[in-house]
C-alpha cells in the first residue's frame, strides 16, 4: 500500500479504458492482485495488451503474502513480495516473521515487502513498526531478496534504521514519496525509487522534481493497484494495464525517449528482482 492509499470502496467503480500500448515492454513492480476487483487472469491479459508483461504482487500480512506465493505458482508472469505491512505490526510475533521467511524461500518470491514505517495512519505502535522493519531487513539480507519499503511520512527514521541495520544489497522505495534532496540521498546509497500514478497528479511537483534527479538506472514504475490511478483516470480503480499513463508522464518529466525509459525500467527490474 502506498503513501496515499485508501481502501474506501474505490474498487467498486468502473475500470478505465485500455491505453495505447507502450513501445517496449515494462513490468509492474508493485501491485495487490488480491484486492483488484477482477480475476487475476483478466488482469494479466489486459496488462500484456498494454505492454506490461510481468507483475510483482505484494503481501501486507500472512494471508495476502500466501496469496502472492500461490499466484506465482498459478501464473507464469507473476512474482511475489511477502511481508507484514507496518500498519499490521501491532504485537507482531516471531512466529509470524518465521512464516514470512519460510515463504521467502520460494523461488518466485523476489522481495521482502512491503515493510517499513507509516507515521500517517499510525495504526501500530512505532516501537512495533521499528522492530518489524528491523526484522524484515534481516530477513532480506539472509534470503538475498530485495527489500521493498513502505515509507509514509517517516523518511528520517526509515533512512536511519537502514543505516543502523545495514541495508540489504537491493533496496526499493515503493511509491517513492520524497523530494529531490531525498532522491539524491537515495541515489548516493544505491536505493531504487519506484514511482506510481501519483507522479501524474497536478499537485505532485515535488515528486516530479525528485524523479528528475533520480538516475535512470535507479528508477522503477508501479501501480500500487487498485490505488493511485494515474491521470487521466484519477479516482477510478487502478490495475497494471494502466502503467502506460505513468510511464509516459515519467518520460516527459525526465526528458528521455519513451522506449529508452521502458528499456531501462525492464533492465532495472531484472537487476533488482532477478531473472524472470
Amino acid at each position: 500500500m502506498s503513501p496515499a492509499d485508501d481502501r474506501g470502496g474505490e474498487v467498486a467503480r468502473p475500470f478505465p479504458p485500455l491505453p495505447e500500448r507502450l513501445p517496449a515492454e515494462v513490468f509492474d513492480s508493485h501491485c495487490h492482485l488480491d484486492i483488484v476487483d477482477t480475476p487475476v487472469s483478466e488482469q494479466l491479459h489486459s496488462a500484456k495488451a498494454a505492454g506490461v508483461t510481468r507483475i510483482v504482487t505484494i503481501g501486507c500480512d500472512l494471508p495476502s503474502s500466501r496469496f502472492a506465493v500461490d499466484a506465482t505458482v498459478e501464473f507464469d508472469d507473476v512474482y511475489a513480495g511477502v511481508a507484514i505491512h507496518p500498519n499490521e505490526t501491532t504485537g507482531i510475533s516471531g512466529d509470524v516473521l518465521h512464516d514470512i521467511e519460510a515463504m521467502a524461500a520460494h523461488p518466485k518470491v523476489r522481495a521482502i515487502g512491503e515493510t517499513g514505517l507509516d507515521y500517517y495512519r499510525d495504526w501500530a505502535p512505532r516501537t512495533d513498526q521499528h522492530a518489524s522493519f528491523r526484522a524484515h531487513i534481516a530477513i532480506a539480507k539472509r534470503t538475498g531478496k530485495a527489500l521493498v519499503i513502505h515509507d509514509r511520512e517517516a523518511h528520517d527514521d526509515v533512512l536511519a534504521i537502514l543505516r543502523e541495520e545495514g541495508a540489504p544489497e537491493k533496496v526499493v522505495f515503493h511509491c517513492f514519496s520524497g523530494d529531490a534532496a531525498m532522491a539524491k540521498l537515495c541515489a548516493d546509497r544505491g536505493y531504487v525509487m519506484s514511482f506510481a500514478g501519483n507522479v501524474t497528479f497536478k499537485n505532485a511537483e515535488p515528486l516530479r522534481e525528485a524523479l528528475r534527479v533520480a538516475p535512470l538506472d535507479l528508477v522503477l514504475v508501479e501501480t500500487d493497484a487498485p490505488f493511485l490511478t494515474p491521470v487521466p483516470n484519477r479516482g477510478k480503480p487502478n490495475a497494471s494495464y494502466l502503467i502506460p499513463h505513468t510511464v509516459r508522464a515519467m518520460a516527459e518529466v525526465k526528458n528521455v525517449d519513451l522506449a529508452d525509459l521502458c528499456t531501462a525500467i525492464a533492465a532495472n527490474g531484472e537487476r533488482i528482482f532477478g531473472p524472470w
